[in-house]
């Protein structure tokens, strides 16, 4: 299981973006988001450097 914390993802379309990208590299991946936080939660069999990647690549680049 991976948290990020993500700057960026400011509104619920932010969230869709994120859960987006997350399953296009992980199709299989559970998400949890928390907006207030702005955190995401990701139980998936990918290695954290791939997510990492594939967010600041989509523009939300964890802190």
């Amino acid at each position: 299981m991976h948290e990020f914390q993500l700057p960026n993802m400011t509104c619920g379309h932010c969230a869709g973006m994120v859960s987006q990208t997350l399953k296009m590299v992980d199709p299989e991946c559970k998400i949890q988001v928390d907006m207030p936080k702005r955190t995401v939660t990701v139980q998936s069999a990918e290695d954290r450097q791939t997510l990492t990647e594939v967010l600041s690549e989509a523009g939300y680049p964890p802190a």
